[in-house]
């Protein structure tokens, strides 16, 4: 086969194994979880084929006309390029991933066969818009990931949190993709065509006529796929979904999606000077105030969820100085070591039987009663917190490493003023990534909370899966002198300065939360819990806050949602308060939209009702007013129907004999 049908055929093969899944998910529930794994990991080994042939070479681009338009054409169109195939190869080992460990994790849940069926529907999708060739393709997978990511993360529908996480996730994405389909069309319309190597030499030729309205309108729909400031608060609330879809998400698909397609038209971004600010703007404050946001909180998911809004900060602020194969680098390295956090998660979830462990201030024992996933999320950790030799730390070093080459002024791609913006804020959050890394595995592993009950062993596919994605977590940042080929020959070597600097930041984050660590604790063994049950007001009254913000009903009682051990409580002092929400953002947008929407639709409501129905209702009055009087008089009685005849006969008579004397008279 050519290279280009085994690119076919990696998007087919999942989107086959959906449709069988929900065709046989009732008739032949044995099938399902085979059509679940095999379609996924086929499609896995084809790409990682499709990958050793394109060979890091002359991108292959491949197409065939879909239907005249009359207009701009619509083609199937491939385009494999180092970056597509790279990211192709983390889309299947990921969702190859996922899917094996789900058939651990819901072995029991009698909702496994449509589950399955929409993860290998969004790993086909995703798969769909890393090769596709065409803007319109594109977008046929970018609405498919929203919609399955409605379903999945809605999986547990009968909780309200579900319920309330799966609209919106799908409210704030199309919030954004409103602005990015009317990008999409303007872009086409300036360059004459989808094709997405069409519209880039149209870019790099100054063939865009309106670059910077384009670009900010392409960025919408990327701050809510992305989930980057201000569009990212789905993000978090998302994990009330299963952990494997969590992982999914957060790894592979979705957020991916929207710094891929940035990084495939960053010629097109580039063409504005502005938008390439407003992007280093939007991933400064996406990286800081994620970071702060995941110091804040208890519930081990949720730190993981800002973690992630944090880390795609960093590929944002790369492809905001211009350089692509760093924010690509740093998504294929991120992709690895957060699918392994979040299924880690997983897996401590599992261990008790129930989401409320998910509360790390409750954790208590977990790290001899799951030592792979101690072990495993530890090497995860470490890879986040960028420390040396793990993959998280060249990644990062790449985005930093860019960074400085635009603010010293020696980048011809982007403003010299983006380069400052994102290596300050890349710096000030690789000292909070690290200490909130600490936190979470101190609080995880260390912590004295109540100890869970023991449900046994996991199954072997979930450790599995851990120790399989901990290969990639230590490793692949060790590949970078190997796969220049794939990046468009650029080297992603560490540089000495930023090495030291983001090292040494790092280091500093995670001592400084340990040695708080230790204070806290000392503090809260001298310290009895009743103490802080009976003065609520010593946490300044805000663990209801914390709760609401939290979404987990475990959170209930002021004794287990304070913990006096939280290192992240004395590291934020006030600051904490406003990060445990998310700084109020979605109190923010309550105010400003929810809460007008809902008042213009109690007016609508009011007009409707009392308004516009006493028109009609009126309206009906008259006709049905007469209607009664007629009826009154079919009595079903001949006589009285022939006296009104005679009566009606003489009245007529006698109108006429007036008629006519009056005419003889005139």
């Amino acid at each position: 086969m050519t290279t280009t049908t085994l690119a076919v055929l990696v998007p087919l093969l999942p989107f086959l194994g959906a449709a069988a899944g929900l065709l046989l998910g009732r008739t032949a529930p044995g099938y399902v979880r085979p059509l679940a794994v095999l379609p996924t990991l086929a499609a896995f080994v084809l790409a990682v084929v499709v990958a050793v042939d394109q060979g890091g070479g002359k991108s292959i681009d491949a197409s065939r006309r879909l239907t005249p338009t009359g207009s701009v054409p619509v083609d199937l169109a491939l385009h494999l390029d180092g970056f597509a195939v790279l990211v192709a190869v983390l889309v299947g080992l990921v969702a190859t991933c996922v899917q094996l460990y789900s058939t651990g994790y819901l072995r029991d849940d009698p909702r496994y066969p449509s589950y399955a069926a929409l993860v290998s529907l969004f790993t086909s999708a995703m798969l769909l818009v890393v090769y596709s060739g065409d803007l319109m393709l594109l977008l046929v997978g970018w609405e498919i990931m929203g919609i399955c990511s409605y379903f999945l993360v809605g999986h547990y529908w009968e909780t309200p949190e579900a319920r309330a996480a799966s609209l919106k996730a799908f409210l704030v994405t199309k919030l954004g993709d409103v602005p990015f389909l009317i990008g999409l069309f303007a872009l086409a319309t300036d360059a004459g065509t989808f094709r997405i190597t069409g519209v880039v030499q149209a870019a790099l030729t100054g063939g865009i006529d309106h670059p910077t309205l384009i670009a900010l309108l392409l960025l919408a729909g990327v701050a809510g796929k992305s989930a980057q400031f201000p569009l990212h608060t789905w993000l978090p609330d998302a994990m009330a979904g299963p952990t494997p879809v969590s992982a999914l998400i957060h790894a592979a698909t979705m957020v991916a999606a929207g710094i891929y397609f940035v990084a495939r038209l960053l010629p097109v971004f580039a063409a504005s000077a502005a938008a390439l600010t407003v992007l280093a703007v939007m991933a400064a404050v996406t990286m800081v105030g994620s970071a702060l946001a995941a110091l804040a909180q208890d519930d081990i998911k949720r730190v993981l969820a800002y973690s992630t809004i944090g880390q795609l900060g960093y590929m944002s602020g790369a492809l905001a100085v211009g350089d692509r194969g760093a924010a690509v680098f740093h998504l294929l390295s991120h992709g690895a070591f957060k699918a392994l956090l979040f299924l880690a998660a997983g897996v401590i979830i599992h261990a008790a039987g129930t989401n409320s462990l998910s509360a790390m201030s409750r954790m208590d024992g977990l790290a001899k009663r799951i030592p792979d996933a101690y072990w495993t999320m530890t090497v995860a950790l470490l890879a986040l917190a960028a420390i040396p030799p793990f993959a998280g730390f060249f990644s990062k070093e790449a985005v930093l490493s860019a960074a400085e080459h635009t603010a010293l002024g020696h980048s011809t791609v982007a403003p010299q003023g983006t380069g400052w913006i994102v290596l300050i804020a890349g710096l000030l959050t690789a000292l909070l990534t690290a200490a909130y890394a600490t936190r979470l595995w101190l609080m995880a592993f260390r912590g004295k909370g109540a100890p869970a009950p023991d449900h046994g062993r996991q199954p072997v596919a979930m450790n599995a899966v851990l120790w399989v994605l901990a290969i990639p977590s230590i490793g692949f940042g060790l590949t970078t002198g190997y796969l220049d080929d794939w990046f468009d020959g650029h080297a992603l070597t560490p540089a000495l300065t930023t090495s030291v600097l983001s090292t040494g930041v790092a280091l500093v984050g995670g001592l400084v939360t340990y040695a708080t660590w230790r204070h806290t604790s000392a503090l809260a063994a001298r310290t009895p819990i009743g103490a802080v049950a009976a003065h609520p007001e010593a946490d300044g009254g805000l663990v209801e806050e914390e709760a609401i913000a939290s979404h987990t009903p475990a959170y209930g009682d002021i004794a287990s949602a304070y913990d006096p051990a939280d290192p992240g409580r004395l590291l934020l002092g006030p600051l904490h308060r406003h990060a445990v929400t998310g700084f109020h953002l979605d109190a923010v947008y309550r105010t400003l939209f929810v809460r007008p929407v809902l008042a213009a639709a109690s007016l609508v409501r009011f007009l409707d009702r009392e308004v516009v129905e006493t028109y009609v209702q009126g309206a009906g009055a008259l006709p049905r007013w007469l209607g009664a009087a007629v009826r009154k008089a079919q009595t079903g009685n001949v006589q009285t129907y022939l006296s009104a005849l005679l009566a009606g006969s003489a009245v007529l008579a006698l109108v006429a004999v007036v008629l006519a004397n009056a005419n003889a008279g005139s």
